[in-house]
């Protein structure tokens, strides 16, 4: 990718968004660009942190993975998002995995020379800190599912959240939320297991709740889903 591709990218994030050209100009400077095929790693839990990610296309799954090797899945975040967000202000080890869903093209921006900009910009850095409150209040609300939900509360919260970062609107009202993701990854999501994930579904498609179609897509009316809830 060019310097002017790079440019054009980034300005489109709400990060870089009211820059002006000065201040564009010299992230792109320190950035470069990546290709990366599905499966393969853009990083792995515990490589020193070096590097901060601008999604341009594709998909990335961000994991973990314990002693065990069980797998919990923390965010699958696609083009226009940025990861991992710690990395502005933490030295030290990546906290997780981040596996290409979908073939890729990132920008990279190195943290050291990122920090330096950020100096010379206070601006840039208090766009920083909004930009990391808001994955801060995601990350609560979603420990808050787990504290106090039960699964069954956790697998429709699961599903409103999904469809609101991954979703088509229908002209019914109703969301539909392409098969991309498998029961297994619900469950990684929330930390249940596959088994329970399919008999909720499938609860749920008995009372109506939720349609799934021939290419195995979900759709589903997210207030009805919300009733559920309250």
């Amino acid at each position: 990718m060019r310097k002017e591709q790079i440019k054009k990218v980034l300005s489109h994030f709400s990060l870089f968004r009211e820059l002006d050209e000065q201040e564009i100009s010299k992230i792109v400077d320190i950035s470069i660009s990546r290709e990366l095929k599905k499966n393969n790693h853009v990083f792995l839990q515990g490589d020193p942190i070096t590097n901060v990610y601008f999604i341009c296309e594709g998909k990335v799954k961000i994991y973990k993975s314990d002693s065990s090797g069980r797998e919990q899945i923390v965010n699958i975040i696609k083009a226009g998002d940025m990861f991992p967000h710690v990395g502005f202000f933490r030295k030290g080890e990546y906290p997780a995995f981040a596996e290409i869903m979908e073939s890729a093209k990132l920008v990279v921006v190195p943290i050291d020379q990122f920090e330096k900009v950020l100096i010379e910009n206070p601006y840039l850095c208090i766009k920083v800190f909004n930009v990391l409150a808001e994955k801060i209040i995601d990350l609560q609300d979603r420990l808050e599912e787990q504290i106090l939900n039960n699964t069954y509360e956790q697998i429709i919260k699961l599903l409103i959240r999904l469809s609101e970062k991954h979703g088509s609107s229908l002209d019914d009202g109703k969301v539909l939320l392409r098969s991309e993701f498998t029961n297994k990854d619900l469950a990684n999501m929330i930390g249940t297991t596959r088994e329970t994930v399919s008999r909720t579904l499938t609860k749920m498609k008995k009372e109506g709740l939720i349609e799934v179609n021939d290419a195995g897509d979900m759709v589903f009316d997210t207030e009805e889903l919300l009733d559920e809830i309250f």
